[in-house]
């Protein structure tokens, strides 16, 4: 049972905090009061050093598509570790997945590629800058775009935040400059005119309105196409680029979520599955667009070097997942994905507790709550709810599975309705064991 003092995850746990802060170098994977150390992964499970078995909806926060080890990805891997796994020259693999992904999307037509979902976003102002010439970005009120400092802004505005009539720009890390809140334009997501007004008295400074259109922290809602339309109208009469960040939700669609939305971004912010399990960030859109990369005979607008860019493993991890991840993966997985959640729906209705489960595709997020979620403030927990989500996750790691400490969880190609059932069950059995 979790958590246990004696087991060799609680062992490995203080030998860390003895030379890493809080024990490690990710805080989305603390869990109190030990983290749970990993041995390997198998398809759709992994297994901890003390021997224990978890099905794996998280999939190390959506990334990996095809669950663990996938085989094809792990040839792809041995074969170009064997052949180097990193130099001072271009390879022909980068080109390869730079194909693939191109391929996949009409809004595509040249692609750039870093480290991580966070390098991604971070590019992708970068470059908006550089094609506008203006400093400033507008995002949406608590939409999470990783760790840098313009994308981290109202990320979690507190009380005082969330309380205020107008959204605004919030620190979220102790020391942020107050020069950098002064760039960042905070909108609500789905507030078509609210929104609008917003954009419209900052648009002469705007080089960008940046959105995550399934950010599970504005409840992993639809954006709905009225707010859509409104950006993209409002992008095209300012000379604004539209961003997305689909880091997560580009494993929704074959082409990502803005094909199933049919929506038309000027640049793109990608990462997670594009890897195949292995460090990955890319910035994809218009050739217009990406061309603040090209030198043309002098420094680009945008100079943008890194050692492990386009990095060959990473390239031939990417490359072979994508190959897997075919249009009928896609649809399959989907499908998939809303028999859990309605499965998991079902589950907390007979539970006789209140809950409810949002998403689509093979994305998930529970709460355990019934009040109807518009946006992020409507999303964020009390106290109390999130004393009860800890126990419902503490209580899912019991029974076998694991999800996100708050609810977010995922599919992968690895797993059958046998899993979904497995899910749905647990998920019966800790919330029947918690309070309302």
């Amino acid at each position: 049972m979790y958590p246990d003092s004696h087991s060799l995850s609680a062992s490995l746990a203080e030998r860390a905090r003895k030379v890493l802060p809080d024990g490690g170098s990710r805080t989305t994977i603390v869990l109190r009061p030990q983290p749970i150390y990993v041995a390997r992964g198998e398809g759709a499970r992994v297994i901890d050093v003390d021997g224990n078995s978890l099905l794996d909806f998280n999939n190390n926060y959506t990334s990996l598509i095809h669950g663990h080890a996938h085989p094809a990805t792990v040839q792809a891997v041995a074969q170009q570790a064997a052949r180097g796994t990193a130099f001072s020259f271009a390879t022909e693999v980068e080109i390869e997945l730079a194909e693939t992904i191109c391929q996949r999307c009409e809004s595509f037509e040249r692609i750039r590629f870093s480290n991580s979902g966070t390098e991604a976003v971070m590019t992708a102002i970068k470059a908006a800058r550089a094609s506008t010439g203006r400093p400033r970005i507008a995002k949406c009120e608590g939409a999470y775009h990783g760790s840098y400092d313009y994308a981290e802004v109202s990320l979690d505005p507190g009380p005082a935040g969330r309380n205020a009539a107008e959204p605004g720009a919030w620190r979220y890390a102790e020391g942020t400059p107050q020069a950098v809140l002064d760039d960042v334009v905070v909108i609500r997501f789905n507030d078509v005119e609210g929104s609008r007004r917003i954009l419209e008295q900052n648009a002469e400074t705007l080089a960008a309105v940046l959105i995550d259109p399934l950010s599970s922290r504005v409840g992993m809602l639809p954006p709905s196409p009225a707010f859509l339309a409104m950006l993209r109208a409002f992008c095209d009469r300012h000379a604004v680029l539209l961003v997305f960040d689909e880091v997560i939700s580009f494993r929704v669609g074959h082409g990502g979520y803005q094909q199933v939305l049919g929506a038309s971004p000027d640049l793109t912010a990608l990462g997670k599955i594009i890897g195949g399990g292995l460090p990955v960030g890319a910035l994809a859109g218009r050739a217009e667009h990406m061309s603040v990369f090209e030198e043309r005979g002098g420094r680009a607008r945008l100079p943008h070097g890194g050692t492990f860019n386009a990095n060959p493993l990473t390239m031939a991890a990417g490359l072979a997942t994508l190959r897997e991840w075919t249009a009928g993966a896609v649809d399959r997985l989907n499908a998939l994905g809303e028999r859990a959640r309605a499965a998991m729906r079902e589950a907390i209705a007979a539970s006789g507790r209140p809950g409810q489960v949002l998403g689509t595709g093979s994305l998930f997020r529970i709460y355990l709550h019934e009040r109807p979620i518009h946006g992020y403030r409507d999303s964020v927990a009390d106290e109390h709810e999130r004393a009860l989500m800890a126990q419902f996750h503490r209580a899912l790691v019991n029974e076998g599975i694991f999800i996100a400490t708050y609810g977010l969880g995922c599919l992968s190609t690895a797993m059958q309705q046998g899993d979904v059932d497995r899910l749905a069950q647990a998920v019966l059995t800790a919330r029947r064991a918690l309070p309302h």
